[in-house]
């Protein structure tokens, strides 16, 4: 696989174009051709990617939906659970920055392809591999690390993809509809996993997962890329991993404009406090309602956030395209996503009704869709030209913040005894992020000098 630079070739890339060029077909740094998808292009694109961003969280949420049993099958404490829990966003927090500047170089689809079918191996193997070693601690931490480290760059690959091949009309909608896959990745785990773990025992979820993403990248390969497009010269992919002198990329004035900042805070704000909820609500479910079915908690509030997130895209879309400003729109959508989202998570913690409880966990998850509508598509609008790059950035905050929130969630808990303190700094830290967004964000770009366009 691997070969010398120009003569011999490596997978996923396209063989006929640059870094960049090999991405978009017909695309050009000058502003000729189409660089946008077609609209039965789109629609394609749109489902197998809404797919993959499913099988994403069907991996991810693996360890969370089995916590309860692992931690039972090899003698965790909450603090210990919260290690295993919290590594994940060690590795996750590395892969972002790279990661997309590798998609905005050598094209998002070829990163996430080669990330899924690595993600997909380690899930099928971990079972087998816990049965070869006794420090199962070790194990499953270094397990969640390497998980994090591949995952990484799925995000911000989509969105260097997403800049550069949709509208900024259909941005939303498109952004909005790839990122229901997040809650209905979770709502299949959490449906499917729930059962396979009462009937089969944790090891089977890690089955099920492992295999359908391995599936999902056989038939993107297949189906959507050709044989040109699943290699490239090993020279451009040395150029995607370094960023040259050359490219004069002018980034201490980039990362001086507050609009810059103010989409990075919000971004880490929103990504930790999802992270946290994702990592520790089934817990609180279990432990809180101990007779309640998996299925029900794991399943409501993430069938919820999908139609919340589609309406969150459309009717995004629909203000811009009556005439309202774009960045009105992007902070609406932010009040919702930030805001309104914190006050039913602060109202999980006050409640002792489980139906209630579902009701105010499946408002603060599904509201938190209207993110994706936000900060996720408002970045795209300032830079699209590095939007993979920017939005690793933020993410990469967001991972380190939210292994941060995690571990501190589990570590509430064990001292305190209480799950109030937990949504208390959901709120708290959702709150910081919104008012920066809310003063300093803007929508117009900030990649037009023509020097920084070279990247």
């Amino acid at each position: 696989m691997a070969a010398g630079a120009g003569s011999r070739n490596v997978p996923v890339g396209s063989a006929e174009h640059g870094p960049r060029a090999g991405q978009h077909d017909g695309m050009r740094r000058d502003g000729g051709g189409d660089p946008y998808w077609s609209r039965p292009e789109s629609r394609v694109w749109t489902v197998m990617l809404l797919l993959g961003t499913c099988l994403l969280y069907c991996a991810r949420v693996t360890v969370p939906i089995c916590a309860v049993a692992l931690s039972t099958h090899f003698s965790w404490d909450k603090k210990q659970s919260g290690v295993v829990l919290s590594s994940f966003f060690w590795g996750y927090c590395l892969t972002q920055i790279i990661g997309g500047h590798i998609s905005d170089q050598i094209g998002g689809e070829k990163v996430l392809l080669l990330s899924a079918s690595a993600w997909g191996f380690l899930t099928v193997l971990t079972p087998l591999l816990t049965h070869v070693t006794s420090a199962h601690l070790v194990f499953m931490t270094s397990s969640r690390f390497l998980m994090g480290l591949l995952q990484g760059v799925y995000f911000p690959s989509l969105a260097s993809l997403l800049s550069q091949k949709v509208r900024e009309s259909e941005r939303a909608f498109t952004y909005s509809t790839v990122g229901t896959g997040s809650q209905f990745g979770t709502l299949v785990i959490g449906g499917a996993g729930s059962l396979l773990l009462d009937w089969y025992g944790w090891e089977s979820v890690f089955y099920f997962s492992g295999l359908l993403t391995l599936l999902w990248v056989y038939c993107t390969c297949k189906y959507l890329l050709s044989e040109k497009e699943l290699i490239i010269p090993i020279d451009y992919l040395m150029r995607g991993l370094s960023i040259s002198k050359q490219t004069k990329v002018p980034w201490k004035q980039l990362f001086k404009k507050a609009p810059i900042w103010a989409v990075i805070i919000a971004q880490l704000s929103t990504a930790s406090t999802f992270f946290t909820l994702l990592s520790w609500l089934p817990t609180f479910f279990k432990e809180t309602f101990p007779e309640s079915k998996g299925w029900v908690f794991n399943v409501v509030p993430w069938l919820v956030a999908i139609p919340t997130s589609l309406f969150s895209g459309f009717l995004s879309d629909h203000l811009i395209n009556q005439g309202y400003k774009t960045i009105t729109i992007r902070k609406f959508m932010q009040v919702i996503g930030s805001g309104v989202s914190s006050i039913f998570a602060l109202c999980l913690g006050q409640t002792s009704s489980f139906c209630k409880a579902i009701v105010f966990a499946s408002a603060s998850v599904g509201l938190q869709t209207f993110n994706h509508s936000g900060i996720s598509v408002n970045v795209q609008d300032l830079a699209p030209s590095c939007a993979g790059l920017l939005f690793g950035v933020g993410n990469t905050g967001g991972a380190l913040l939210g292994v941060i929130c995690v571990y501190l969630a589990g570590y509430l808990i064990e001292t305190t005894g209480s799950w109030i303190s937990v949504f208390n700094l959901v709120a708290a830290v959702n709150s910081i992020g919104l008012c920066a967004f809310l003063i300093f964000g803007e929508a117009q770009r900030v990649d037009t000098d023509s020097a920084y366009m070279d990247l």
